[in-house]
């Protein structure tokens, strides 16, 4: 396939510059608190902050797209951030915002890691007793958000989403780190729980029990798994310092009847082209 797998977590560590190191980030948490203390009583004005975008490429226009296939067009997209991955220290570039909605109609989003995408769609791990993981069982409608500032673009995919194999669930648990394998078995996630302690006392139980009984006392719980979002709709976003933002949409609905001049062929059958006002 010519889409990129993730099988493997992505690296994003790179060395940090002389200025980074001495920036207010990385100083010790308790001198960064007081600096924000002392910061406090002073109101931020973040209403100017303002910043150029675009400093990669023009403007986004249809019919110099690499391909008018959405799915082939995000697999350009994330390869070419995934290039500068060593560079861009402070992202995980295949990090992604998941929204979900709950039966209710109330909505809650999350960041997770994306770990695989192909011509089938995006797919995630988590605990099916979780937040999202009830809410998506609830209503399987959902979205996902990518952003990568560093190229000044945000990717948009909805969809509706499934539960994958568990064999390729236990395939993908049993290639993680131990430390990962034990981190997630010893969380309830969405749980309230007492403390941060309660976490360690279990880890550190499963840890004693690795230890004595090897890696099988980690195995995947049968409520973790993955899912994958079949999409349905994609929005790549190109920003502009003149907030002139490009929008090219990819949907397998058509736009409103008094837009059908303006809607293009895409290159995958049964999907329309089409640009939004910024």
């Amino acid at each position: 396939s010519s889409l990129l797998p993730l099988t493997s977590r992505i690296s994003t560590r790179s060395s940090f510059s002389c200025r980074a190191k001495n920036s207010t980030i990385f100083r010790p948490l308790s001198s960064r608190l007081l600096v924000v203390s002392q910061r406090m009583n002073t109101p931020m004005d973040i209403a100017a902050w303002r910043k150029a975008y675009n400093g990669y490429q023009q403007h986004l226009l249809e019919d110099s797209l690499p391909t008018k296939d959405p799915f082939k067009l995000f697999d350009v997209w994330f390869r070419e951030v995934a290039v500068l991955k060593d560079e861009i220290s402070y992202e995980e570039i295949n990090a992604v915002s998941v929204s979900t909605v709950s039966a209710e109609g109330r909505p809650s989003s999350r960041m997770v890691l994306l770990k695989s995408y192909d011509d089938k769609g995006f797919t995630f791990f988590t605990h099916y007793d979780s937040r999202k993981g009830t809410q998506m069982a609830a209503n399987p409608n959902a979205a996902l958000l990518f952003y990568w500032p560093r190229f000044h673009r945000q990717v948009r995919v909805e969809g509706v989403v499934e539960r994958i194999p568990d064999e390729q669930a236990v395939a993908y648990w049993n290639s993680r780190p131990i430390s990962s394998r034990i981190g997630g078995k010893s969380s309830a996630q969405s749980t309230v729980i007492p403390n941060r302690e309660h976490l360690e006392r279990r880890k550190h139980e499963l840890e004693k029990a690795v230890a004595s009984q090897g890696e099988t006392a980690a195995s995947k719980p049968p409520t973790w798994g993955g899912v994958l979002l079949r999409p349905r709709y994609f929005e790549f976003w190109q920003g502009q310092s003149d907030r002139l933002h490009d929008r090219i949409c990819f949907s397998t609905e058509k736009p409103p009847a008094d837009s059908a001049d303006f809607v293009r062929a895409s290159d995958r059958p049964d999907w329309h082209v089409f640009r939004l006002s910024p």
